[in-house]
């Protein structure tokens, strides 16, 4: 079962505590350990003075054995030497002094640390020697010598040696600290995601005749399906509108086909014309509202089609009829002059028939077939014109002489809305409206540009849409 929000987000919060817990306690527990060794460290620097000076028992962990001669130091090997003084000034000395010499095959150790150098006990300067011994992980030597006595070698590998430092767990919790934020911001990126995904979904054209995707979190899924249900009921809504538009269309043919009859049996010219005028408008209006209805259901399957072939055929069938309706081709880019790595000075152009999209072939006529209406309702003629690029590809259809406003546009992509030039023209207002539902199931949009002699209605689809 997926859980819901709000215990993914108790979980979340449970695992950072506990992750944060962790971290720290690891942190804080090598810290300790570090400080204890440097403490032990010091501590038997501490007795080691004590037992140089007073011949008591060196402590655990560390062994002396004198020298017959001074030191030498390995090729390659770093030496550092250090004179501690029994107090005061190094011109005011008291007692013998304590020369020693750390040689390692690493490193230089640092002399500054040495606390009692200029000043302090040999003691404490001895302590502070081997403490520093301790924190660097090395395989040193360390050598003293009292005053002008032999040379004496001191080995305290198990003090400050590196098999007695303690693990330094500091990289594990910085790794559990690292590791569960980027497990928990994973976990966040995963239900955001999902979220976003669906506000993409639900935004998207299709929404309406595609089952939005139902996953991730529980409100999430609840959400989804309860999306996907008001889709389906609404879908469901239109069908049955568009069922019993068709049947009234379908039942009122009988009585309009009774009344055509009757009515050229009138003798009266004036009013038989009238009347089959009335006929053909309330025919045509139920019609209209029935386009307009299955455009908003948009049932029809995607498939691919030629763009161009199809404004064709849609332009064919008006010039059949006699009507000024032309197509323009697109003119070729202009050639580009030849590069070093090109044979040719100039590309071929694409052919104007590989506009190739998916589409439903039977609203895209529609709504060609409603810009060419208007066109030559409003301006007298219709040029159509087809383009595209990678993503999009395009209709335009242009009149000549309109003069509707930007108002007059946007009144227009409405419902039952018709132009106040359109005079006795036929037609109940819904064409625009159906370009513009036509459109949009085809992740596109209906733009109107101003042309040169006229207005240019372009209806631009999505070219991979479904």
């Amino acid at each position: 079962m997926t859980p819901s929000l709000r215990v993914l987000a108790s979980l979340w919060v449970v695992l950072a505590m506990l992750a944060g817990g962790g971290s720290v306690w690891l942190w804080m527990s090598s810290t300790a350990a570090w400080n204890a060794h440097l403490d032990r460290a010091y501590i038997a620097g501490l007795a080691l003075a004590d037992s140089l000076e007073a011949g008591s028992a060196l402590p655990p962990g560390l062994t002396l054995s004198q020298l017959r001669r001074e030191p030498e130091l390995p090729p390659g090997w770093r030496q550092t030497v250090i004179t501690l003084t029994g107090g005061g000034r190094p011109d005011l000395a008291q007692g013998a002094r304590l020369s020693v010499r750390i040689q390692s095959p690493d490193l230089t150790y640092p002399v500054a640390e040495v606390q009692s150098v200029g000043g302090g006990s040999q003691a404490a300067g001895l302590a502070s020697v081997t403490r520093s011994l301790a924190r660097f992980c090395s395989d040193p030597r360390l050598f003293v010598q009292q005053d002008t006595g032999p040379w004496m070698r001191i080995d305290g590998a198990p003090v400050w040696g590196c098999g007695a430092a303690p693990a330094d767990r500091r990289l594990w919790a910085a790794a559990l600290a690292a590791g569960a934020t980027a497990v928990l911001l994973g976990w966040v990126a995963e239900v955001s995601g999902a979220f976003a995904a669906f506000a993409a979904a639900l935004r998207d054209h299709r929404a309406r005749n595609a089952a939005l995707p139902v996953g991730g979190a529980l409100e999430l899924r609840q959400t989804a399906e309860a999306v996907n249900a008001y889709v389906a009921q609404d879908r469901a809504a239109l069908e049955n509108r568009a069922l019993v538009l068709s049947g009234v269309s379908h039942d009122l043919g009988t009585p309009a086909t009774r009344l055509r009859l009757r009515s050229a049996m009138i003798e009266d010219d004036a009013l038989r014309e009238r009347l089959e005028r009335d006929i053909d408008e309330m025919t045509t209006m139920i019609d209209g509202v029935l386009t307009y209805t299955r455009a908003e259901i948009g049932a029809e399957p995607f498939r691919r089609l030629s763009l161009t072939s199809l404004a064709e055929a849609v332009v064919a069938d008006y010039q059949d009829v006699g009507l000024p309706v032309t197509l323009r081709q697109a003119s070729p880019p202009p050639a580009r002059a030849g590069t070093l790595f090109s044979r040719s000075a100039s590309r071929p152009t694409v052919d104007s028939h590989a506009l190739l999209m998916r589409g439903q072939p039977t609203a895209l006529r529609r709504a060609l077939s409603n810009l060419i209406d208007n066109a030559l309702k409003y301006g007298r003629e219709a040029q159509v014109l087809t383009g595209g690029s990678a993503d999009e590809a395009w209709i335009g259809v242009t009149d000549r002489g309109s003069v509707l406003t930007e108002s007059d546009l946007e009144r227009l992509t409405g419902a039952f809305q018709r132009g106040e030039n359109a005079g006795t023209a036929g037609g109940v207002g819904l064409g625009l409206a159906i370009v513009s539902t036509i459109a949009a199931q085809h992740g596109g949009r209906l733009e109107f540009h101003r042309a040169a002699e006229g207005l240019e209605a372009r209806l631009v689809l999505a070219r991979s849409w479904a």
